[in-house]
């Protein structure tokens, strides 16, 4: 078995003064993109903004220099941004920190356990689900500071339906002001790609909010007026740790990872594509768990790969892991000169930018494509996981998603298994067989979901002998097994020999290690239908 090694040490061998100096460009140009979006995830996940970037730096460095790929950018992105909030409003910062630790040593002993390649086993409909309704969540939560409504007092504001309800009751309060700075920052980050694609529209968009609000002296919420912002660097901080903490925190965990390792790995295979190059997504999964351990240990969030900011990355030059440790450390310059001047940033130019990233991240074109074109069952599976999501959390949608997906796949599955008999008047094979022979063609797989097709098999009081056709089953479970062990039982009491006849490779292993073959008899199993008919003729003439 190959022993997995960083990407960082593989890229290195080959390293050239050329594209160091194209990594340092591309590192330098991601931060400038992470500054503003870094800031407005924070916020968005209910933390402080400088937390944001803490995330980008730490969980950046760490990302880049042990995980799988070689252009990945991590840091917060706007899928945990709804999960973040609610851990920190249920279980404060320190509780948001477990979580975010645990979450990372689940995906580092994923990778240890090669499990990169099982992410896949998550529906395409389950992800195109949540994430659209990640993207509404987003959208909804920031509707307060758009429009600059100030939410009733005493009215519960935690999950994504409160957050509406509350904003619903309180829009006589909308603030013109605030609005007219966040259509003006929307247009902008709008219009801005459409310009040059080489000055990120989220800083164009910043810079235009702040003038706005400074010179018209306008009444519209900062990120200094509700926040306390600091330039420190980010330092070591271990959480109260104790059982209580630990077993409710779980959970949560659990969906930071499975939710960091899709992301991740789907963009490393978007990057794949752009540069013709292979990551390792077991070596990824184990980066992600140690940024995700260092980013917890010193005040960030949870961290992931960026789609976003890696193919940025990519189209600026970068090609090796470097580029994303230069991009942490710009960061960290731009923490320590230029955080305090955040605070000057207006509350709606935030709410366009999620906005933004909300619309970006939605695949609405997809999801639309998928209803028009999925069978039903995938519609149904899509439009639940996408409810439950903005309906109650992102753990209820995936648990509840995969929990129809399964049921529905197993539904599909047993229709496709069916049992036949063949008719003597209309098969050729049987029509020197004598009428004491029955011969049943069994198609698709045989699992507890399609086990009662067994069922369907019968002999008559003349039958001596009884042919089980299976090269159409791909495989079988215990279920099945005992189904055709009971048949076997059956026939055994009416004196009638059961053949079973080009039983494939799952099968055949199943049934010998479950001891039904020698019951069974291995002479009654054979290779194909004309060995079981002259099996059958050799029994009839004894």
């Amino acid at each position: 078995m190959e022993k997995m090694k960083p990407m960082l040490f593989k890229t290195l061998k080959h390293y050239s003064k050329e594209q160091f100096c194209k990594d340092v460009v591309a590192g330098v140009i991601v931060a400038i993109i992470a500054l503003p979006l870094s800031i407005a995830l924070a916020l968005a996940s209910g933390v402080k903004p400088e937390q944001g970037i803490y995330t980008a730096i730490v969980a950046g460095f760490v990302i880049s220099a042990f995980g799988g790929s070689q252009v990945q950018i991590a840091g917060p992105t706007a899928a945990f941004a709804t999960i973040v909030a609610g851990i920190v409003a249920k279980n404060g910062f320190d509780g948001l920190v477990v979580a975010t630790i645990m979450a990372g040593i689940f995906l580092v002993i994923m990778g240890m356990c090669r499990l990169g390649s099982l992410i896949k086993f998550i529906p395409f409909t389950i992800t195109t689900g949540f994430t659209a309704g990640i993207a509404v969540t987003i959208v909804i939560g920031q509707l307060k500071d758009f429009f600059g409504v100030v939410y009733p007092s005493g009215m519960p504001v935690i999950e994504t339906m409160e957050k509406l309800e509350a904003f619903i009751a309180g829009f006589n309060t909308i603030n013109v002001e605030a609005l007219l700075v966040g259509l003006i920052c929307l247009v902008v980050l709008i219009v801005m790609p459409k310009i040059t694609e080489k000055i990120p529209g989220s800083l164009v968009a910043v810079l235009v909010g702040i003038c706005l609000v400074q010179f018209l002296n306008l009444n519209v919420n900062t990120i200094g007026d509700l926040y306390t912002i600091s330039n420190k660097l980010p330092s070591f901080h271990l959480p109260t740790i104790n059982f209580e903490i630990i077993s409710n925190s779980v959970s949560d965990a659990f969906t930071i990872a499975i939710l960091a390792a899709i992301e991740s790995l789907l963009s490393c295979v978007v990057a794949d594509g752009m540069i013709n190059g292979k990551h390792d997504s077991n070596m990824e999964l184990i980066g992600q768990g140690l940024g995700n351990v260092a980013s917890g240990l010193f005040g960030g969030i949870p961290a992931t790969g960026a789609i976003a900011r890696t193919a940025a990355n990519i189209k600026n030059g970068g090609r090796t892991p470097v580029a994303g440790m230069v991009h942490a450390l710009v960061l960290v310059l731009v923490l320590v000169v230029l955080m305090p001047y955040a605070a000057l940033i207006p509350m709606p130019c935030i709410a366009a930018i999620l906005f933004m990233v909300a619309y970006n991240m939605c695949g609405w074109k997809t999801f639309v494509n998928l209803l028009k074109t999925a069978p039903k069952s995938d519609v149904a599976v899509l439009i639940v996981t996408f409810g439950l999501t903005i309906v109650f959390d992102l753990v209820v949608a995936i648990e509840i998603g995969m929990l129809l997906a399964c049921l529905l796949f197993m539904k599909r599955m047993s229709d496709e298994t069916d049992v036949r008999s063949w008719r003597y008047d209309d098969e050729e094979e049987l029509c020197n067989l004598p009428e004491s022979v029955r011969v049943y063609e069994i198609e698709g797989p045989l699992f507890f979901g399609a086990a009662d097709v067994i069922g369907k098999i019968t002999t008559k009081q003349y039958t001596k002998s009884l042919i089980l056709r299976m090269r159409s089953v791909p495989a079988i479970d215990v279920t099945a097994m005992n189904a055709i062990e009971s048949l076997f039982e059956e026939c055994k009491e009416k004196n009638v020999t059961l053949i079973l006849s080009h039983v494939n490779a799952q099968p055949m292993k199943a049934l010998e290690k479950a001891g039904y073959v020698d019951r069974i008899g291995r002479d009654n199993f054979m290779d194909n239908i004309d060995a079981a008919i002259n099996r059958v003729l050799e029994l009839t003439k004894d």
